[in-house]
């Protein structure tokens, strides 16, 4: 049988989500884990791969398995023996040809900014005391939806077919001392959201105009966008799927 795990984990201390040789991803982590509770080898597929440093207040990965008679209780075990920064919330059964990837139909981001110092949110938000110009970084976000190539924002040397991405959402928001930007995409390209965040941090700044963002887009040229915002700042915060096949916890 296929199921769904669903999780959240505080990626500080890990490589990002996709286990590696020489390095510590949270799905070896997990893998470990239920491999132990279920005395079986579990290998588990993830609908989004963080990177380094990046958070997730949800994510959903699949795996496959002999029947499991309690799920409530599988998780509770689980939980008991990963770290404290990584949580599961719940396992559930699915049709055993869905792919947490696959079947996915939207994620969202956020890129959480601290206008101040907060000891509360270490390596959870990117401290930047800049004067920033929020009209115009909303301006250029909102370009964001006109357009479907995002090789501008995309890691060099990425192994994908194509650089299309459906984007639905992008907006900068004031909380308090934080700045949020929230973007909301079919898909996501390696590295985008944090080009995308440090491309429009330049516009904020007045080192980029408006139209020179969109320019940045046509150019499809990652040398002519920003660089990479800080990794910890990162927030994947939902993975959308049908509510026939995952219904709201």
């Amino acid at each position: 049988m296929r199921y769904f795990i669903e999780l959240s984990y505080k990626g500080t201390a890990y490589n990002g989500w996709q286990k590696q040789n020489n390095s510590l991803g949270v799905q070896q982590v997990l893998e470990e884990a239920m491999s132990k509770v279920l005395r079986k080898t579990v290998e588990i597929t993830g609908s989004s791969r963080t990177d380094t440093g990046v958070h997730a207040e949800q994510q959903f990965a699949h795996f496959d398995s002999e029947e499991i008679e309690d799920t409530d209780q599988l998780v509770y075990k689980i939980n008991g023996m990963i770290p404290f920064d990584i949580a599961v919330r719940r396992i559930m059964a699915v049709p055993d040809d869905i792919n947490s990837r696959f079947a996915a139909t939207y994620r969202r981001y956020e890129y959480r900014i601290s206008r101040a110092k907060n000891p509360f949110l270490i390596n959870q938000a990117y401290v930047l005391r800049a004067e920033l110009d929020l009209e115009s970084m909303n301006t250029a976000a909102s370009l964001l939806l006109q357009y479907q190539n995002f090789e501008s924002f995309s890691k060099i040397h990425t192994n994908v077919n194509n650089f299309l991405c459906n984007i639905t959402e992008a907006v900068w928001v004031e909380k308090g001392d934080l700045l949020i930007f929230s973007v909301k995409s079919n898909r996501f390209l390696r590295g985008m959201v944090r080009a995308l965040v440090g491309t429009l941090l330049e516009v904020g700044k007045g080192k980029k105009s408006v139209a020179d963002f969109e320019k940045v887009i046509l150019s499809k040229n990652r040398k002519s966008a920003g660089a990479q915002a800080p990794a910890e700042g990162l927030f994947l915060v939902e993975v959308g799927y049908p509510e026939s096949l995952i219904p709201k916890s």
